[in-house]
């Protein structure tokens, strides 16, 4: 095996400071696994760091690529339960403590010293990555790489979905955000059967809405939820809305859509203060909560959905691209002529 391998790293903390480069192949201790990368999709993170435009820290020069799939290439001498040739799916809990109350109650993506592959250690954007096996759920023979490298973000839909909103037969569901994390909390929605779902954008976002609509959106909208919200139902609001847009802009809306003693999940991520009042929560006596990651009986779901082919992602993915043409997949997705970009290691 070789010494280097090209990657795509993040080196600098400035816009444009990423770039194909041979970066070592990585050595694993006792507990790891190295794994030889099947998929790794771009992840909208990417293309923020991409642009130095990313609210949290980056340990450059670093590795990106979150959202991956492969095949054990080699396990450590303490590693049980993976064997070379395995192919796997790996969580993103790169590190992290393993003795915070936490860690020690399963829910280890709170762990205040948990860092991330793709910030901060090295991630899958590359032929190899280093991976604890901890992180490692085994891949059904069924589901592709191409679609495995999906199952991250499906765990953050899963997560905020069906993890952290409490949804029922019957409900009347808005999502306001259509990018890939939006469309897949969508889906999620779906598979819990509401009475009425709404996908919620802005102007610019129709193309995405229109796969929103392939999803299974009852209903999109760029600027009238809450007509959409008035005439469905009994007409005082939405059982649940999830913001995974982010932007302040977004909250208000969910805070206007959500019925009285109803729950709104924040998934998307904002910088901005949120510059309104918060009244409406306390007159509706709504549910706000902000959900993060995932865990371990969340990627076994979601595994388990991908199995039996539950979950549709091929309107997601875009560009199916080499790790050569990696830049090609970032801008078409900021450029949003793309939702999700996968590079295929080959």
């Amino acid at each position: 095996m070789s010494r280097t391998m090209p990657a795509v790293v993040h080196h600098t903390l400035a816009a444009g400071g990423v770039e194909l480069r041979e970066h070592p192949v990585p050595e694993i201790g006792a507990t790891d696994v190295l794994l030889a990368v099947g998929g790794v999709s771009v992840c909208g993170s990417d293309v923020h760091q991409f642009h130095n435009t990313q609210s949290w820290r980056v340990n450059v020069p670093v590795v990106l690529g979150h959202e991956f799939c492969g095949t054990v290439a080699r396990a450590g001498s303490a590693v049980e339960g993976f064997r070379e040739g395995d192919r796997v799916v790996s969580e993103t809990a790169a590190v992290i403590c393993g003795t915070c109350a936490y860690c020690r109650t399963g829910r280890y993506n709170l762990c205040p010293q948990r860092q991330g592959f793709g910030y901060g250690v090295d991630g899958a954007m590359a032929a190899f990555v280093r991976v604890p096996a901890r992180c490692l759920h085994r891949l059904p023979d069924s589901v592709s790489f191409e679609h495995a490298a999906l199952t991250e973000p499906c765990c953050v839909g899963y997560n905020a979905v069906m993890v952290q909103s409490h949804v029922r037969a019957g409900d009347t569901v808005v999502v306001i955000g259509p990018g890939p994390i939006g469309l897949l909390c969508l889906e999620m929605a779906r598979l819990c059967s509401p009475a009425r779902l709404l996908m919620a954008g802005v102007p610019g976002d129709e193309p995405r809405l229109a796969v929103a609509r392939e999803m299974g959106a009852d209903a999109t909208t760029v600027d009238q939820a809450a007509e959409w919200v008035r005439n469905a139902g009994d007409g005082l609001g939405a059982d649940l809305v999830v913001d995974a847009a982010g932007a302040s802009e977004a909250l208000r809306l969910a805070l206007g859509l959500v019925r009285p003693g109803g729950a709104i999940t924040k998934v998307g991520w904002g910088p901005q203060p949120l510059g309104f009042s918060l009244d409406p929560l306390v007159q509706k006596a709504a549910t706000l909560r902000g959900s993060f990651s995932h865990s371990y009986a969340t990627w076994e779901a979601v595994l388990g959905l991908l199995a039996a082919h539950k979950i549709r992602l091929n309107p997601l993915i875009g560009a199916v691209l080499p790790l050569d043409k990696w830049k090609e997949g970032f801008d078409g997705m900021y450029q949003r002529e793309i939702i999700k970009a996968v590079l295929k290691i080959e």
